[in-house]
C-alpha cells in the first residue's frame, strides 16, 4: 500500500478555477486506477472522477461535474490531478484522492488526507 498526499485546494470565487494534485508513493502507481472524491460538511462522500491506469487512459465523471472538471494523470512524476474549471459554491467539499481496486466498481484501496475547496459566491 502507497501513500497518497493532496495539494491544490483554497479559496476561490465562483465561477473560477483550482487544480488539485495527488502526489502518490509506491511502485504501484502505474498499474493503479484512481480516482477524486469529495466530502461536504454533513454530507456522505461522493464520487467525483475516476481514471483508469494508463496515462489518457479512459474516464468517468460524476454527472454533477461533467464538463467542467478534467481528470488526469502523469505516470513519470505518479501524479494525478483534477483540473477544476467554473467552479459553483456547491463544489465545496473536501476533496479526496484515492487508489481504486478497480476502475469500474471504484471500490477505494485506500485514501489521501484531503485538500479542502471553498467556493465563495
Amino acid at each position: 500500500q502507497g501513500q497518497l498526499v493532496e495539494s491544490g485546494g483554497g479559496l476561490v470565487q465562483s465561477g473560477g478555477s483550482l487544480r488539485l494534485s495527488c502526489a502518490a508513493s509506491g511502485r504501484t502507481f502505474s498499474s493503479t486506477a484512481m480516482g477524486w472524491f469529495r466530502q461536504a460538511a454533513g454530507k456522505e462522500r461522493e464520487f467525483v472522477a475516476g481514471i483508469t491506469r494508463w496515462s489518457g487512459g479512459s474516464t468517468t465523471y460524476a454527472d454533477s461535474v461533467k464538463g467542467r472538471f478534467t481528470i488526469s494523470r502523469d505516470n513519470v512524476k505518479n501524479t494525478v490531478y483534477l483540473q477544476m474549471n467554473s467552479l459553483k459554491p456547491e463544489d465545496t467539499a473536501v476533496y479526496y484522492c484515492a487508489a481504486l481496486q478497480n476502475y469500474y466498481s471504484r471500490i477505494v484501496d485506500y485514501w489521501g488526507q484531503g485538500t479542502q475547496v471553498t467556493v465563495s459566491s
